[in-house]
């Protein structure tokens, strides 16, 4: 697979990740005491973190976008 996410988009959905993985689990705010938006936001905050690690995003390879230096 190519590398297509660049520093800039790696960091921020790294920061995303970890902000909806707290939001998730740790933040007891009414609204993700429900267990749908609960996992929800979990599911998304770790796809959030392995997109990060792996520097691909299969959304971008569909769509053909880069926001990495060629």
């Amino acid at each position: 697979m190519t590398v297509n996410v660049g520093t800039i988009d790696r960091m921020l959905r790294a920061v995303l990740g970890v902000v909806l993985l707290y939001l998730a689990f740790f933040s007891g705010l009414p609204a993700f005491e429900a267990p749908v938006w609960k996992y929800l936001a979990a599911i998304v905050g770790l796809v959030m973190l392995i997109v990060a690690a792996v520097r691909v995003c299969p959304v971008y390879s569909i769509l053909g976008i880069r926001t990495c230096a060629r």
